[in-house]
């Protein structure tokens, strides 16, 4: 059964005669067509009893067609209103449908008044987004292919960036050259901005690669990824550059000690309540628990953060195919910060990751 088609049978199920589709990464999902639309209106329209098509703006339709999908493709000039367009195409292939399915978790208010007003009689009342997600939740085998093959390739950029590591050598120039040496082997696209965070900038777990230079006795931490063939990687690693003092030693042990624990805790049968509880107990034993502010994971596929969240109260059970972060981290506010993250994808037994670089503690003496 096809992805459209596996749509189709729960648009019955729930007794919706149409969804409207529109976050990109969705439609890349269902029909292997992938495009940022920016400002202009994208979607695909599914129905229970019809065959869907793809509307895009006129600049997509042949790149739509070039993707494999093989459903009518109409597409819209600038100057045209889009709303009456995609009506008149729906009352073409379906008639007058009046249950609908949209995602609520994309669409916004103003795009959803449009659609109302050249659908009057239509009740866009169902939210999609959460039979988006059980259907992405778990990976094929071709989808952890994939990931793997992502995976490889962050592991090429953490090694690109110990390279670079270099006394005085911003933060900012190594994400460079990492990413300029990932893009000459044909990888042109970063899963999310490279993030490269020395000394106590690292306490910030979202704080931006800056011009903060690499100075000696500290920890670097390195978060990134890349997209191959449409699906991400994210890995973390942090390391040693000169001599550590024994608050910074520790603070890694701990945080290696939690990740450790929870990857190989992670198998079918456990819930993602239970597994972000094996690491935050590590964490908070030894002390640091006030300093692992986030979830212990997310989910990892053709975005690199979409559904699932491994934590507290969340009491999904894992099952095979399912691909997640296990990422702990301990910060400290003008001291410094850690974090050791592998993405994995859960077997019958147990999980394996797509990341392998060695996470015992690097030391690099520059």
């Amino acid at each position: 059964m096809s992805k459209i088609e596996q749509l189709q049978t729960s648009l019955i199920k729930q007794g919706l005669d149409a969804a409207y589709i529109s976050d990109p990464m969705t439609i890349g999902y269902l029909t292997g067509f992938y495009e940022d639309p920016i400002e202009r209106v994208m979607a695909l329209l599914v129905f229970a009893d019809a065959e869907p098509f793809l509307f895009t703006p006129a600049l997509e339709v042949e790149a739509a067609k070039g993707t494999g999908w093989d459903q009518p493709v109409y597409g819209y000039l600038d100057h045209e209103n889009p709303y009456e367009l995609i009506a008149r195409h729906v009352n073409e292939h379906a008639g007058t449908p009046i249950n609908w399915g949209i995602e609520e978790s994309h669409l916004t208010v103003e795009r959803l008044l449009g659609l109302k007003r050249v659908l009057p009689n239509a009740k866009f009342t169902t939210n999609l987004t959460p039979t988006i997600e059980q259907m992405r939740l778990i990976k094929s085998a071709d989808e952890i292919t994939k990931l793997n093959e992502a995976g490889k390739w962050a592991d090429f950029m953490l090694e690109e960036g110990f390279k670079n590591l270099q006394l005085g050598r911003s933060e900012q120039e190594v994400a460079a050259n990492l990413e300029y040496a990932l893009k000459q082997h044909g990888i042109m696209h970063t899963s999310f901005d490279t993030l490269v965070q020395a000394g106590a900038h690292a306490a910030e777990p979202h704080g931006a690669t800056s011009q903060n230079p690499i100075e000696n006795n500290e920890l670097v931490l390195f978060d990134l990824g890349c997209i191959v063939d449409g699906y991400c990687s994210d890995v973390s690693r942090t390391v040693a550059v000169g001599e550590l003092n024994a608050k910074q030693k520790d603070i890694y042990q701990v945080c290696l000690e939690a990740q450790l624990a929870a990857q190989e805790a992670a198998k079918p049968g456990v819930t993602a309540e239970e597994l972000d509880a094996i690491a935050r107990k590590v964490i908070t034993k030894a002390g640091y628990g006030e300093y692992f502010i986030h979830r212990l994971g997310h989910g990892l596929g053709m975005s690199d953060h979409e559904f699932p969240s491994i934590m507290e109260g969340n009491l999904l059970v894992l099952q095979p195919g399912m691909c997640f972060s296990i990422e702990p981290g301990i910060y400290i506010p003008g001291v410094a910060g850690v974090r050791i993250e592998d993405c994995v994808h859960i077997t019958e037994h147990g999980c394996e990751p797509f990341t392998h670089t060695s996470k015992e503690l690097k030391t690099f003496n520059l």
